[in-house]
């Protein structure tokens, strides 16, 4: 976990009693040296996530002292997993997962008869899995997920004692899964999901004693699930969605009081929600959406205490929403869409303080909307179109701070629209259609900013405010025949006016509209002469431009030069503008391309010119040393003249500020934003304790925190950061973004501390 670079030493393997040998975390490049196979005591090499080209050698199978061998996240070239590993009898650990691996799985593998931990995930493997495997009769984990594997999977690893966690995942499997899998006696865990399996879940699932973790989602599963499932497996999480699976839910699924989470939407099931489900008080997730579940749902699955997600939609369930909800103290998100549901929502809904969303619509839920919904501070979305819900719309909702979605369409409501629904901040969603609504359209609604406004098929009359009398929302207030505005077809025409007021009125709708095509025609022009002459120049200086790399890169200047176009712009701020650049290879980076001139100008008036260049470039190369995984990495910067470019990961979910006020942020249920505060807690942590010199960051907020694809949380934005000199030395500001790589925190515990700092401060 440093930054060591270059070529690994040959002379290593000339220390006669060197036992331990970890150089993982740096960035070693090169082939591995061929000297490697001749250590005398080796037991235990680890070169993981490192830059090392070549292929796995064959050569350390010579090391026949070796116990682990972790080789994990290097960039090795396409190739095979050397079948002479089969030799090393002495191996614990084999870590081979990202390793660029292609080809099949060597049966040698199988003599491994000591071999605790077998990790081949994440490659291009193909082929079947050697039955040979199931020999691995001291294996603890065996991981091959990530791969192309075919075939069907073998029997006998059901006979390994000591087995616990079986992943193969995401390949290409094929056929049943063995009767025999389960029998494996202390088998916690086992994750089949992302292949083509196909017949039903083995009754000897139900027998599985130690069973805690099931996930076979998205395969071709069939038929009934075993009727004992359940009663004798401690299972706490149990994942069957997207399949073909029949039949009931079995009765005693939660009979060991562990489940937490129970998936198995997209299915076909059938008959009642087991009642036993209420008695499951560890339940957090329960998603049933999407199968042919009929009956009442059980009053105490309403309330479960640790409940945050609970999706029913799409089946043909009936009864009502029980009052017992008052209970569901950690309910987040209600999804009972499109059943059979009836009677009205519960006033005791206001006490479920978390909910986020309540989509309830398609059922014939019936009476007024509950006060209570108003006091919900946290709800997000309150979807109950398609009912027979009536009464007047809810007065009093300032709460409704976090609101972006409000869809009543196609009830019974009356009365007026309330004014304060123009007061809701972040509401973009409002659909009012098909109910008995009178009144006038209130003038406060023009203070949203709506990608989805309906209030048609009412009874609204009155003028329209004005910024909604145009052409473009005609469609929002169709079938009220009391309204009028500047909309043809919206109202009938006065009586009184003249065939030639029309006609005059017309034309000079017409010169205008005519007017208005001439002068987005010439603006459309002139910007698409500004980009290409702006390509054309970056172009023409390309070869002008100079790329430093802190990290191994496929790309060049040039590939960067080539994305700079305006429709790629994502972002823009005080320094300069951020692009998303997809790249020929297929690869997506952020360019950050920051102002030239005008800044430089500045400075120099200041007295500083050469200072602010030499200020960047000592920046640069101090931060494209940081590596952390919780720290946005700086892969490269480009220079030319007064031109600077730096080139960093890219995170496809944007800020954390902008996901907290979007639609995504349903997303983060509480364990995702725990785990956002804890990641952007050990990126501080390391460059307050870690990082030599210290960097204070001195901007932490919800806006420079990025999230990748995972949700995991990165530290950016180093614009008004300082290191911190030591022996006295004053501190230095930064103006760049810091970069990172993937390693572990060095001190958990104490990021753990200022996870909880952050979550206090940034609530």
């Amino acid at each position: 976990m440093n930054t060591l670079v270059g070529p690994l030493p040959d002379a290593l393997a000339d220390l006669p009693e060197l036992v331990y040998l970890s150089l993982e975390a740096n960035n070693f490049s090169g082939p591995i040296p061929e000297s490697f196979g001749a250590f005398k005591k080796l037991q235990s090499l680890s070169l993981v996530n490192n830059l090392l080209g070549g292929k796995v050698p064959v050569f350390l199978g010579r090391v026949a002292t070796l116990r682990e061998l972790n080789m994990s996240y290097n960039k090795f070239a396409p190739g095979p997993v050397p079948a002479e590993l089969g030799d090393l009898t002495a191996l614990r650990v084999l870590w081979l997962a990202g390793c660029n691996l292609v080809g099949s799985i060597p049966a040698s593998l199988g003599r491994l008869a000591n071999l605790t931990d077998l990790d081949l995930s994440l490659n291009a493997l193909t082929g079947p899995i050697p039955p040979e495997l199931a020999g691995l009769t001291s294996a603890v984990q065996i991981e091959l997920y990530n791969n192309s594997l075919s075939g069907p999977i073998p029997k006998g690893f059901g006979k390994l004692a000591e087995l616990r966690s079986i992943d193969i995942s995401m390949n290409r499997l094929g056929g049943a899964i063995p009767h025999d899998l389960f029998e494996a006696p202390k088998l916690e865990s086992l994750h089949l999901y992302l292949n083509s399996l196909t017949g039903p879940v083995p009754e000897s699932a139900a027998k599985a004693s130690s069973l805690v973790e099931l996930r076979l989602f998205s395969n071709r599963l069939n038929g009934t699930l075993p009727a004992d499932l359940g009663k004798n497996t401690p299972l706490v999480c149990l994942d069957l969605s997207d399949n073909s699976i029949s039949g009931e839910i079995p009765r005693g699924i939660c009979d060991r009081g562990e489940l937490e989470e129970l998936l198995m939407l997209n299915n076909v099931l059938t008959g009642h929600i087991p009642e036993g489900l209420g008695r499951c008080h560890r339940l957090r997730r329960v998603r049933l959406s999407k199968n042919r579940l009929d009956g009442n749902v059980p009053g105490a699955v309403w309330g479960l205490p640790h409940m945050a997600l609970l999706e029913l939609n799409d089946n043909q369930l009936a009864g009502e929403i029980s009052p017992v909800i008052a209970g569901a103290a950690n309910l987040s998100k209600l999804v009972i869409s499109n059943n059979r549901l009836t009677g009205s929502i519960p006033s005791e809904i206001g006490s479920v303080a978390k909910l986020y969303e309540l989509s309830a619509d398609g059922n014939m839920l019936s009476g007024p909307l509950p006060s209570s919904l108003g006091s919900l501070a946290e709800l997000g979305r309150l979807v109950l179109h398609n009912n027979s819900l009536s009464g007047q719309l809810l007065r009093g909702i300032r709460s409704w701070k976090q609101l972006s979605e409000l869809n009543l369409a196609d009830n019974g409501f009356t009365g007026a629209i309330p004014p304060e629904l123009g007061d809701l901040p972040v509401l973009n969603y409002l659909d009012l259609s098909g109910n008995r609504l009178t009144g006038q359209v209130p003038a406060q609604l023009e203070n949203l900013k709506l990608n989805q406004f309906n209030v048609s098929n009412n009874q609204l009359s009155g003028q329209l405010p004005p910024q909604y009398a145009t052409e473009a929302y005609r469609s929002s207030f169709l079938g009220n025949p009391g309204l009028c505005g500047d909309i043809a077809g919206l109202c009938s025409a006065s009586q009184g006016s003249s065939g030639n007021h029309s006609a005059i009125i017309w034309m000079m709708r017409s010169i205008f509209i005519f007017a208005a095509v001439v002068l987005v025609a010439g603006v459309a022009w002139f910007y698409w002469r500004y980009r290409s002459f702006n390509k054309a120049k970056l172009r023409a200086e390309r070869s002008k431009w100079t790329l430093t790399s802190f990290h191994k890169v496929s790309f060049s200047e040039h590939d960067i030069l080539d994305c700079l176009d305006e429709d790629n712009v994502i972002g823009s701020g005080a320094s300069g503008k951020v692009y998303k650049a997809v790249l020929g290879n297929g690869e997506v980076v952020a360019v950050k391309k920051l102002w030239g001139g005008a800044l430089k100008k500045d400075v120099e008036n200041a007295g500083e010119g050469s200072a602010a260049d030499n200020s960047f470039e000592a920046e640069v190369r101090t931060l494209g040393k940081i590596r952390h995984k919780n720290i946005v990495k700086l892969l490269c910067c480009c220079t030319h003249n007064d031109s600077k470019m730096l080139v960093y990961e890219y995170m496809p979910n944007g800020s954390l500020g902008d996901v907290l006020h979007s639609r995504k942020a349903g997303l983060l249920d509480w364990p995702t934003r725990y785990k956002i505060a804890l990641d952007a807690a050990e990126g501080l942590s390391y460059l307050h304790q870690d990082c030599v010199p210290a960097i204070v960051h001195r901007d932490v907020k919800s806006n420079n925190i990025l999230l990748d694809a995972e949700f995991s949380a990165c530290v950016a934005d180093f614009g008004v950061a300082k290191v911190v000199e030591m022996a006295g030395r004053a501190p230095k500001s930064m103006s760049v973004i810091a970069g990172s790589t993937r390693t572990r925190s060095v001190s958990t515990r104490r990021a753990t501390y200022t996870a909880s700092a952050w979550c206090s401060w940034s609530s």
